[in-house]
């Protein structure tokens, strides 16, 4: 339902500026993630081995941790537009020379730097975005807004970016495919920077003490250990299946015969399965579970099963591509357990939630970086089942540290019980 709210034209109640973000969110997403499920075996392929392929993810997951750890202060300091502008000319420059100088030539020395220059790119561009989300949606809304931010960040990321592939491979190939994520990175950025403007940035402070601020958010780990432990879970969170296209669809093919398309296909089909129940288990851990418990039982715990069961299931079904879409799903869903740590993570430090909110999203960035890192490490000595096994026990590992992450008021109630108990003992 359109609305006029003075000359602001809203949808919903969002600005029509935010909405279009939404698009522009999710068109440069489809871009930036049109090879990340196919490119590591196309490098093995081309003469790289797992442990450089695992390095070069190494190294784009550091950039893009430290970009989005830096976004949010950079967006104060001089608005969200001119870091938006940042990132997608960051992204652009490193696609272009990474295509042209590292992959064509097979310069492996070239690609490092090349694909990490591209790892600014959409944590600068969108995380900006999301900044302005929050200070142009009107608080009733909020929430809704920063979903619809995520839903389009996923549904650009891991439902366009695999299913667009998937069907495009056989006709344009794979460098073709890598020239096309040109297009949609920049009509993406290019409607993001038209529709955002700087007019709701934050004006309090100078730009010493937003810095300080935003470095705050490594005290924050010590004064609140709790946040601490919610940013080593969310480091978890995407670990595990964040490495998975580095090394999983290499073995599917070597061992099954699983194509790529076919890889790209199950990829794509779980994502789906996961934004649409990312609108479903967050009201059944606000009904019934409670945000601990559904991160601590059907993400951390479930995801630990399922990734054992991923692996488990061609050696039982074959090369049956229905089973792995179907196991697939099911792993889409469960790994929406973890939506509500954001919020847990927030309300273990109300006063400084900004401070919090860094070391969670410092968090999701590190996982780019840790996930190819043990890969490269262990692959060599443990091969494919030791590597899942080892993501496995990080997510059942995730299990025993929410035990701690217990919100101020279950600590409160868990007292009163055992006053209560001593008194009527």
């Amino acid at each position: 339902m359109k609305t006029v709210v003075g000359e602001q034209r809203t949808i919903g109640g969002l600005p029509m500026g935010v909405v279009w973000g939404f698009v522009a969110t999710l068109i440069f997403m489809a871009g930036d993630g049109l090879e990340h499920a196919w490119l590591s075996p196309y490098l093995i392929e081309k003469g790289l081995t797992v442990q450089q392929s695992a390095t070069l993810f190494a190294v784009y997951g550091a950039v893009l941790a430290v970009a989005s750890y830096f976004s949010g202060v950079l967006t104060e300091m001089w608005g969200p537009r001119k870091v938006m502008i940042i990132g997608l000319a960051a992204w652009l420059i490193g696609q272009v020379l990474f295509i042209e100088y590292g992959l064509k030539p097979n310069n492996y020395a070239l690609m490092l730097p090349t694909y990490g220059i591209r790892g600014l790119g959409y944590p600068l561009f969108c995380y900006s975005f999301l900044v302005w989300v929050t200070y142009r949606s009107p608080d009733r809304i909020l929430a809704t807004a920063v979903g619809l931010f995520w839903a389009a960040w996923s549904g650009g990321l891991y439902v366009v970016g695999s299913f667009f592939p998937a069907f495009m491979l056989p006709k344009i190939g794979y460098i073709g495919l890598l020239w096309s994520a040109v297009v949609w990175v920049f009509v993406g950025g290019l409607v993001g920077v038209l529709v955002v403007n700087d007019d709701a940035r934050s004006q309090g402070g100078n730009p010493k003490e937003k810095l300080k601020s935003l470095l705050s958010g490594l005290t924050i780990c010590i004064e609140e250990p709790k946040v601490a432990i919610g940013g080593v879970v969310r480091i978890i969170n995407s670990t595990g299946i964040g490495s998975l296209p580095i090394f999983f669809p290499l073995y599917l093919h070597s061992k099954y015969g699983f194509t790529t398309e076919q890889w790209l296909q199950v990829w794509g089909t779980m994502w789906f399965a996961n934004i649409i129940f990312n609108l479903i288990i967050p009201y059944i851990s606000d009904k019934w579970l409670g945000w601990r418990k559904t991160i601590m039982w059907l993400g951390s715990f479930g995801m630990g099963v399922m990734l054992l069961v991923l692996l488990y299931t061609p050696q039982v079904f074959g090369s049956n591509f229905l089973v792995l879409n179907i196991v697939g799903i099911i792993m889409g869903i469960v790994l929406c357990g973890f939506v509500p740590l954001s919020a847990l993570v927030a309300s273990m430090a109300p006063e400084k939630k900004g401070s919090a909110m860094a070391i969670v999203s410092f968090g999701a960035g590190m996982s780019y970086f840790i996930a190819p890192a043990i890969v490269g490490a262990f692959i060599g000595l443990i091969g494919v089942h030791g590597v899942i096994w080892v993501f496995a026990g990080m997510y059942f590992l995730g299990t025993v540290l929410m035990h701690f992450m217990k919100l101020p008021s279950e600590d409160k109630k868990n007292q009163n019980d055992i006053h209560l108990e001593k008194q009527v003992g």
